[in-house]
Order: structure tokens, then C-alpha cells, then sequence
């Protein structure tokens, strides 16, 4: 065998090859193991000549990513990736940019599914182009070639991935419009995957760069669950009306619903389990608020407009359900209102004298005024269906309500004393609890989609929009896109300014992360 001899300049070459290969391999393990944000950990797939990167900003709770890359496309894929390991079910969400012009069109930004962290790996993506191409695309198996089902938007901002099983769809929109649907069946990715947001400049020479906001990692109830049951984790949201913005202040392992904004602006009231909690905006921290005996507490509860009081709505099974009651706001013994159920609060006049509530009388639902002292009912709707969610204008001059007396669920207002009934709008979508600003200039509301909703029900756990429409009437915007529904806002949820809006949306709690809290 023969002697190799080498002289110290080759002995220290070897040592630093050695080095920098320990090195290499070193940053690749941590950088796929480093949690970012809610994200497990980040790596550069593929062959990438310049190197990538993701980091996260707490307070403002967005993500941004660089990365390079020749392609996603064909047999494998080169670009940077910022992953984490769900298993089943997922809804992916995100409002995402490409930054500045970008050097190729094909550049692109989105998010992805993949079997492995391998270049050929089998994968689906909601992609958006620096062109503004919007494509669910897909590789079935390892190395084969890759194939699209384009959408007919352009330049969405808007990007959602959900799988089912093994069919998993593309939601897009551009922000304020309603989802442009695509999806492809048969896609079997494995139980367990690596979903995350990708950036891919489609030139090996340059890097390019994504900017994602209000970022919601979602598993939905399971396909055979119980209709119904709210069991899920919750997510208390705040969203800024003016740039659409949204921020997670608080989660929960369980259903939290129905924020309540407080007139001081200090505080939000909601249900969960039965009983009230005022949530402290300063500290971030909810405290149950006393209701007495009073512990069956349902959504239905709203504040008097000079945020003295608050209504309950709780659940007598002796009474016939929900019975109406007020309680001071800083907690004490409720005082009962109706004498039968069931009945579900939603109004108080701004002069505070009276009540606006959906009561089930003779199988019939119908909105009903009562003092909010007490007293006789006086009945304002009789149209045959679902007369619900009434609420008083800041101003007194309507009661906006929801109903699908003409087979689609609409909002509509009427007079304080149930004449002049009008809807309000179109019946694009079923439209549920319409919410007016303090300011009087616009109206939020809850809509599901018809073909998830019947025009009658308002179920948890739903795609649903929250929309926004000028009280002086015009086209409803879309503000949020979310997985909820039942829960999220069913009562008046205004910051007292008018620029804010309080919603809670919901996952189960294995993708429920305090990462995702704002900083105070």
C-alpha cells in the first residue's frame, strides 16, 4: 500500500474543508429546527446558489422571507421555505406581497404542502406571481412533472391553502373581494406534511423578497363531527378598519365568543362555558365577571349604549331557553327581563329604555321590543322565518336585524316600531348580525356562504366573511377572511373610536400558539 505523504498546508486545507462541511451541515440542522414565529424551522430547497431567509416581527406579526431559486415547477423545486409539521386537516392564510418590481415575472410568493423537504418531493401550492398569476399547483409523486389549475384572478394578495383529505383547494381574492375557488382531488401528500410559506425568484442569480401578514395556521373540526359543538380553540382578534389589519391579543384552549367592546375602550366582555369574562386590554389578561346565579350565559349579550350595563342572554330549560337579564358592568346580581324563553338579546335603544331581542313565540321567530325594565312585549316582525340579530342605530332611527323571509338570509331595517321593513343588502351571501359603527357611518356583518349554510342557520367552524358597507348604503367590502362563524361576531363589537372591530376565529388548539399574541 503505498505512503501518501502531505505537507501542512494540505493537512490544514483537509482540516478547513472538514470545518466548513461540519459547519454547513450544522446551519442546515438549525436552521431547520429553529422555530419562527409558529413555525417549526426554515432551509433553502433545492440547489440555491445565494441563500435565504425568513424572520418574524412580533409586533406587528409579520413574516418576511427571501429567497432565490431557478424554479417550483417541473421535476423539483429550488426556493426558500419557512415550514411546519401539521398533520391531517389544515387551512393556511395569509395576505402576502411580493417587494419592490422583482427582476423576473415568474418570481413567486404563496404557500405549500410537501411530503419532504427533498427538491422532487410531491407537493401542492397556492402560488402567486410577480405577474400576478394565481395557479394551485401540484406534483403528485417524487420527480414527477409539475401541473396547475390556474385561477381566472390576477394579482391576489389574499391567499388561502386548505386540505380535506386528499383534495386541497386554493382560495384567492384580492383584499376586499369575496374568494376565487380552485382546487384538485387526489393529491395524497401523506398524514403528516410540511406546510409553509415560500418565496422563489425563478432566477438563480437573484434573491427575492415576500412580505406576509396575519398569518392563521387553522385545523378545522373533523369532517365527522358533531354538528354544532363548539370545542375548538379560539383566537380574540382586533382589526383595524381603515388598513384591514389584523392582530391576535389573546388565545384560548376552548370557545370564547362574542366580544363586546366596552365604552371606555379599556376592556372587551365575552362568553365562555357559560359565563361572562371582561378581558383587560392593558394587562391581556380575562377575569370572570359575576353574574350570580345567572351561569348558562350564551353570545346573545350586548351593552347599554352608555356602558353602565350589559344584557345577558343565559339558558332557564324550566323557562323555555334563553332569558334575557341585566346585570351591571362591573358585575352583580342580573335582574330578569323576560319572563319566557327563548329568548336571544341583541339591541338596547340609545336612550336606553328598551330592548330589542329574536323570540321564538307560538314555533315562530320573530325581533320583539321589551322595556329594559320590564314590562309587555311588543312584537315588530311577522313575515313567515327567521326575524333575528336586531340592533338599534347609534342615532335611534333604525333597527337593523337579520331575516330570510325571502329564502336567503339578508339584512334588513325597519323603524323603531317595526314599519317601513326594507333589506339592506342583496343576498349575494347569507348575511347575519349587522353591528353599526358609534359613529353611525358604517355597518359590519357576518357572512356565510351558500353553499356551506343553510339560509336559516348560523353554525360554527364555517369560511365565513366579515363585511363592511357604508350605512348610506353602497357595495359591501370584504374586511376578513375566516374560519368561524357561530361565535365570532354576534354582538356589537366596536372600538368606541369607530376604527376598530373586535371577532374571535377558531382552530383546534394543536395549531393554537401564544407566538401569535401581539405585543402589548
Amino acid at each position: 500500500m503505498p505512503i501518501i505523504k502531505m505537507n501542512i498546508d494540505s493537512k490544514l486545507s483537509i482540516v478547513l474543508v472538514w470545518i466548513a462541511l461540519m459547519t454547513n451541515l450544522s446551519q442546515l440542522s438549525w436552521s431547520q429546527s429553529k422555530p419562527i414565529g409558529v413555525f417549526d424551522g426554515q432551509l433553502d430547497v433545492g440547489p440555491i446558489l445565494h441563500p435565504g431567509s425568513a424572520t418574524y416581527n412580533a409586533a406587528r406579526q409579520e413574516y418576511t422571507l427571501s429567497g432565490s431559486g431557478t424554479n417550483i415547477w417541473a421535476t423539483a423545486d429550488e426556493f426558500h421555505f419557512l415550514w411546519k409539521r401539521l398533520k391531517g386537516d389544515f387551512i393556511v392564510y395569509t395576505r402576502g406581497a411580493l417587494v419592490g418590481k422583482g427582476v423576473d415575472p415568474h418570481r413567486k410568493i404563496g404557500w405549500m404542502a410537501r411530503t419532504s423537504l427533498e427538491a422532487n418531493s410531491p407537493q401542492v401550492s397556492a402560488a402567486v406571481h410577480g405577474d400576478g398569476l394565481t395557479s394551485l399547483q401540484y406534483r403528485r409523486t417524487a420527480g414527477a412533472t409539475t401541473e396547475e389549475n390556474r385561477s381566472a384572478l390576477t394579482g391576489a394578495d389574499i391567499i388561502q391553502l386548505e386540505r380535506r383529505g386528499t383534495t386541497f383547494t386554493l382560495r384567492a381574492a384580492k383584499f376586499g373581494e369575496p374568494f376565487q375557488v380552485r382546487d384538485v382531488t387526489d393529491i395524497d401528500l401523506g398524514d403528516e406534511v410540511y406546510v409553509g410559506l415560500f418565496v422563489g425568484s425563478h432566477n438563480k442569480d437573484v434573491v427575492e423578497k415576500g412580505v406576509f401578514q396575519d398569518v392563521r395556521i387553522s385545523i378545522p373540526v373533523k369532517a365527522n363531527a358533531a354538528p354544532g359543538k363548539m370545542d375548538l380553540g379560539s383566537r380574540l382578534e382586533l382589526m383595524d378598519i381603515a388598513t384591514g389589519k389584523r392582530d391576535v391579543i389573546f388565545t384560548a384552549p376552548n370557545s370564547i365568543q362574542a366580544p363586546n367592546w366596552t365604552k371606555d375602550g379599556k376592556t372587551l366582555i365575552y362568553n365562555s362555558e357559560g359565563l361572562m369574562y371582561a378581558f383587560d386590554m392593558a394587562s391581556r389578561r380575562p377575569k370572570v365577571l359575576n353574574t350570580g346565579e345567572v351561569k348558562s350565559n350564551n353570545n346573545d349579550h350586548v351593552l347599554a349604549f352608555d356602558g353602565k350595563t350589559i344584557g345577558l342572554s343565559s339558558g332557564v330549560r324550566e323557562l323555555g331557553g334563553s332569558i334575557i337579564y341585566t346585570v351591571p358592568i362591573s358585575g352583580g346580581t342580573p335582574k330578569q327581563i323576560t319572563p319566557k324563553g327563548p329568548s336571544y338579546l341583541h339591541g338596547w335603544s340609545p336612550d336606553g329604555k328598551d330592548l330589542v331581542f329574536c323570540g321564538s313565540r307560538n314555533n315562530e321567530y320573530d325581533v320583539y321590543k321589551v322595556p329594559a325594565n320590564g314590562g309587555p312585549e311588543v312584537r315588530l316582525t311577522d313575515a313567515k322565518g327567521l326575524d333575528d340579530g336586531p340592533e338599534y342605530s347609534p342615532d335611534g332611527k333604525y333597527i337593523y336585524f337579520n331575516s330570510n323571509r325571502t329564502g336567503t338570509m339578508q339584512i334588513w331595517r325597519m323603524k323603531p316600531d317595526g314599519s317601513n321593513q326594507e333589506a339592506v343588502t342583496n343576498g349575494e351571501f347569507h348575511d347575519w348580525f349587522a353591528h353599526i359603527s358609534p359613529d353611525g357611518k358604517w355597518m359590519v356583518f357576518l357572512s356565510f356562504l351558500k353553499e356551506e349554510v343553510a339560509p336559516g342557520d348560523h353554525p360554527p367552524y364555517k369560511h365565513v366573511y366579515l363585511r363592511l358597507m357604508p350605512v348610506a348604503g353602497g357595495q359591501p367590502k370584504v374586511i376578513a377572511y375566516l374560519y368561524g362563524g357561530q361565535g365570532s361576531i354576534n354582538t356589537p363589537s366596536w372600538s368606541p373610536d369607530s376604527k376598530r372591530i373586535a371577532f374571535v376565529s377558531n382552530s383546534d388548539v394543536s395549531a393554537i400558539s401564544p407566538v401569535e399574541v401581539a405585543n402589548k
